[in-house]
């Protein structure tokens, strides 16, 4: 029984890593490619910003509807979603105007926006000893479709065309889909029939707003530095390849901190203490990055990433941790995946816009340094509150 229930669950985990390797590189890719895809289609920065900033503000406001389509359709829903962001993304090899990578940014967010909660909710009903472990596989696909989008889309341009290395991606949808047909849906009826608990309603507790504005925050900074990143390096005078591998080096080290990081956290459950830590040490990389050139530049990179990689899966396990029953893990976790990306969705745009007004990149870092310090202030918050609770 025990070998049976372990094959299961590692079949599962092989299903949850491929669903997530597809959730970023359709905003991942753009990075690499920004000032190719700038230049080439004669936009702005706020225009080619909001290629990244739709889908993340679509995995907001589509959130919420996650549990009710699961409801009507709880063996297809996921098929259907990973087809859907498959084609959108293989849809950019076909066309490169900017109505349709406008369009595809559009369906691929709504698709990963119902997806995510899907996720969180079924990793916390699968896993219920493990969450934390299971929700690190989770975060290390999504760090290594982010990883190898970020660090490859670049040398696939320079062989093929910029088109071709966005598209290319949805190759990975199709694997995913196939693997969660034969992996994972048999038992999703079995577990979508566990919602019947009366729980809380998230939106009217101060604990489940604070995490919402948490992982808003921290989704922020990681959209806003793989966005940013690779313009912000050529403005300090990297070459765009020198540039890439700079991206692919942060992209690298949140695949080792998604793993560590959430296994060290079921060692030592604190998760407010080591939040506390994690931004601590975001703050000090990114002085590093704004201040520094050479060896201390490539430093303050990688620490930003290790810290960023530690607080995802930290950010997706506050609301299972908060929630009293199974039904509030997936009402509280929708709450705080929608209001979050939706808040997240602004910093690249705004950033981009800022730019555009000024002509000044030091601007971007100074908007890091505020958004960092504002989550020093709600994690402060969010320990007291903890304590009251308590």
């Amino acid at each position: 029984m025990r070998r049976k229930t372990a094959s299961t669950h590692a079949l599962w985990l092989l299903a949850i890593f491929f669903v997530a390797l597809n959730l970023r590189p359709v905003i991942t890719s753009v990075g690499p490619l920004f000032t190719v895809i700038l230049d080439d289609l004669q936009s702005t920065n706020t225009k080619v910003s909001l290629l990244t900033s739709i889908p993340v503000f679509c995995m907001g406001l589509f959130a919420p509807l996650a549990f009710p389509l699961t409801k009507r359709m709880p063996k297809s829903i996921m098929p259907l979603l990973l087809a859907l962001i498959s084609a959108a993304t293989l849809l950019r090899m076909m066309s490169t105007t900017y109505s349709m990578l406008f369009i595809t940014s559009f369906v691929a967010g709504f698709a990963i926006a119902i997806i995510g909660p899907i996720m969180n909710a079924r990793i916390q009903a699968k896993f219920k000893e493990r969450t934390a472990s299971a929700l690190g596989v989770y975060s290390f696909g999504i760090g290594v479709g982010a990883t190898l989008s970020a660090s490859f889309s670049y040398a696939i341009y320079e062989k093929t065309s910029w088109g071709f290395a966005l598209g290319s991606w949805g190759v990975l949808g199709v694997i995913a889909f196939i693997l969660w047909l034969f992996i994972a849906n048999d038992e999703i009826e079995q577990q979508h029939q566990q919602l019947q608990e009366v729980g809380r309603n998230p939106w009217k507790q101060r604990e489940a707003w604070l995490i919402l504005v948490f992982f808003g925050l921290q989704t922020a900074l990681f959209f806003s530095f793989m966005t940013w990143l690779s313009p912000l390096a050529v403005a300090q005078g990297f070459t765009l390849a020198e540039a890439g591998l700079l991206l692919m080096a942060f992209s690298g080290i949140q695949m080792i901190g998604n793993l560590i990081i959430p296994w060290l956290v079921e060692r030592f459950p604190k998760p407010i203490y080591w939040l506390f830590g994690l931004s601590f040490f975001a703050l000090i990389g990114l002085v590093l990055f704004a201040t520094t050139t050479g060896i201390w530049l490539w430093l303050g990179v990688l620490v930003i990433g290790l810290m960023l990689s530690g607080m995802f899966p930290l950010g997706l396990l506050l609301p299972l941790n908060a929630a009293r029953n199974h039904t509030e893990a997936n009402t509280w976790s929708s709450m705080v995946l929608s209001g979050g990306f939706m808040l997240s969705a602004v910093l690249p745009l705004l950033i981009g816009v800022v730019i555009d007004q000024t002509d000044k990149t030091y601007f971007a870092y100074i908007i890091f340094i505020v958004i960092i310090v504002m989550m020093h202030i709600i994690i402060a918050l969010l320990a007291k509150e903890q304590k009251q609770v308590a």
